[in-house]
């Protein structure tokens, strides 16, 4: 069994093609900017929300997470295969993170495989290796975010060092090709001309890198930190505008990497 938050058919943002994207729930960092505050927390959690349009003080139960079985997910998945075949889509199983379910995570990519479908595992790369080891030979593709090169930064705005995240990067580009390296540009955290070429020198060092794609700042979570209570720490964040996508581009550019801008 596992437990999961949210389940979306016909995704075309998440990978090539239309996929079904399966959102694990749990994830050990707790980034400021975290577009699902409501998988942060592994356990199935209830909550009392105000009723909206309701000024007598009545509140809804909202429960987020549910358990799940394996077999469960592959019936969902194995009815819409038609859409998968003909567009080169497949499916992506993301958060939270993943590999914080190692054991389901593996089942289920085991199982999706055997369906001949493509696989994505959307991760923060914060996990013990031997995780990823388990499921390297049923991931067609990672999706792996790199945030922030300062380590310090990187606990200030995730909780987390930055050590693991890269360490297991490194280990994972000497056992699998396709890796594609996402970036969200946070304003004045992660999208700084100093960190941006921290990365692009980082990156350098692999060879090949097909693609690194560039997230822009997307305000639409400031909703669900409201509706659940959750602080907000980016509030007055704002979008990226063209300018600074581009700005953004041509800094890591110049490392000789493939970047593109993430719809």
């Amino acid at each position: 069994m596992g437990v999961i938050f949210d389940i979306k058919k016909f995704a075309v943002h998440d990978g090539d093609g239309i996929r079904t994207t399966i959102f694990l729930k749990g994830c050990p960092l707790n980034c400021w900017w975290c577009h699902n505050p409501e998988s942060r927390n592994p356990e199935i959690e209830e909550f009392h929300i105000p009723q909206s349009g309701n000024h007598s003080g009545e509140f809804k139960r909202v429960t987020i997470g549910r358990s799940v079985k394996v077999s469960d997910l592959l019936r969902e998945i194995e009815k819409d295969i038609i859409f998968y075949d003909t567009s080169g889509g497949g499916v992506t199983i993301s958060g939270g993170e993943p590999l914080m379910q190692p054991r389901f995570l593996k089942e289920l990519l085991q199982g999706i495989k055997e369906m001949d479908l493509h696989t994505i595992v959307d991760t923060s790369g914060y996990a013990q290796w031997k995780h990823f080891e388990a499921i390297v030979p049923y991931t067609d593709t990672f999706f792996y975010d790199i945030k922030v090169i300062d380590c310090d930064t990187h606990v200030t705005h995730t909780g987390v060092p930055n050590d693991l995240i890269l360490e297991n990067l490194e280990k994972l580009m000497d056992v699998h090709q396709d890796i594609r390296i996402r970036i969200p540009l946070i304003p004045d955290v992660t999208d700084t001309e100093k960190n941006l070429h921290d990365i692009g020198q980082y990156l350098s060092q692999f060879k090949p890198l097909r693609r690194v794609y560039l997230i822009p700042f997307n305000p639409l979570a400031k909703a669900k930190y409201q509706r659940f209570g959750y602080p907000d720490k980016v509030k007055d964040f704002q979008v990226q505008s063209p300018e600074k996508l581009k700005e953004c581009t041509d800094i890591l550019s110049t490392y000789n990497l493939n970047v593109f801008i993430e719809n």
